[in-house]
């Protein structure tokens, strides 16, 4: 019994650890949302693998996962938005926001009944958009990217990021049938680019890393459409 429920221990670690991030963002205190974000991946890379290596695949294991995303990497960085929003004033603006959270839940419902999603994902991952919302504060201290945290900017970003969480695109997973550079060559890049940017511009390199991740994922499937 013990072994059959440690994945949902670590995924309900995952939940927990989204639930503390959404105090913290009700704080305005950045930083802990973002170590908060990238714990609660941690803890969802974690409860796959560990599923995977016991060999205790459930049902309620896959609903607890999509509940606990839902709240770590759905709802916390559409709360975020809303906060940069209501910084700035942007009144019943603000609310656009939880665009993020409605598209993450509807993510992870495709996701769930989704069988072409076994080597490629199809719409922007929801861990990969919470990357992105949750390590955007580390962009403020730069001068020329200002402009990021005001109205326009933050209601662009509420509304694309939402659209991109649905869209009909095909995005690289880092799944590993081999380790063939021929056949990952894109995972590879990926891989690389998320060591060489954020080894130069530490925290403030992930929302660049999400970035390219996308605009790599649209450069694989145009060059080589899926079958």
């Amino acid at each position: 019994m013990i072994k059959k429920n440690i994945p949902n221990i670590i995924t309900s670690a995952n939940l927990f650890t989204g639930a503390v991030g959404v105090y913290f963002a009700s704080q305005f205190e950045f930083e802990w949302v973002a170590f908060c974000i990238v714990l609660a991946a941690l803890f969802d890379f974690l409860d796959g693998m560990l599923a995977r290596l016991l060999k205790v695949h459930s049902e309620i294991g896959k609903q607890l996962d999509s509940l606990a995303d839902m709240v770590t990497f759905g709802f916390l960085p559409s709360y975020v938005l809303f906060q940069f929003l209501q910084m700035n004033d942007a009144g019943i603006l603000s609310f656009t926001a939880f665009l993020i959270a409605v598209f993450s839940a509807i993510r992870l419902a495709k996701f769930n009944i989704d069988t072409r999603q076994s080597e490629e994902f199809i719409g922007l991952p929801t861990p990969a958009n919470a990357l992105f919302v949750g390590f955007l504060f580390y962009l403020g201290d730069m001068q020329m990217l200002e402009f990021l945290f005001k109205i326009p900017a933050l209601l662009t970003i509420s509304v694309v990021f939402s659209l991109l969480l649905v869209a009909e695109l095909p995005m690289i997973a880092l799944k590993f049938k081999n380790f063939k550079i021929k056949d990952n060559i894109f995972r590879y890049l990926t891989i690389l680019m998320a060591i060489i940017l954020i080894s130069i511009f530490q925290f403030s390199g992930i929302p660049v890393v999400i970035l390219l991740y996308i605009l790599l994922s649209m450069i694989k499937f145009t060059l080589f459409p899926r079958n």
